[in-house]
């Protein structure tokens, strides 16, 4: 089975497509070496996979074509402990953190733009 069809199966990608280009840009590897996206895939296969900040390291259980439901894709694959505790360390860390997102209303409404240019202009 193709590597890009089973990513998507196995929920990584929302898309084929997105599977595509996260392969072309090396973001999916095997023993450090870099996939194509026809690849044909085969259980006890080992993948590193960097999608956002998260890496992922795991071993191919099953084959699938069909995209279904989390719990099914979830059972395609096995993630590595080491993998697993690294990943949730770092969404803790980022946690910890307290750098919050600010997010603005949208766009100014034509009635805040007048306010700012009236401001600006003095």
């Amino acid at each position: 089975m193709r590597l890009d069809k089973w990513l998507w199966a196995a929920r990584f990608f929302k898309t084929r497509a997105l599977a595509q280009a996260a392969i072309e840009a090396g973001r999916v590897t095997q023993d450090g070496a870099r996939l194509k996206p026809s690849r044909i895939l085969k259980p006890a296969d080992r993948l590193e996979l960097r999608i956002g900040e998260a890496r992922w390291q795991i071993a191919v259980l099953q084959l699938s074509e069909r995209r279904g439901p989390a719990e099914v894709a979830r059972s395609l694959y096995e993630e590595s402990e080491e993998s697993r505790h690294a990943r949730l360390a770092a969404v803790e860390a980022k946690r910890l953190s307290g750098i919050e997102v600010l997010r603005g209303e949208g766009r100014p409404t034509k009635r805040d733009r007048r306010r700012m240019e009236q401001f600006r202009d003095g």
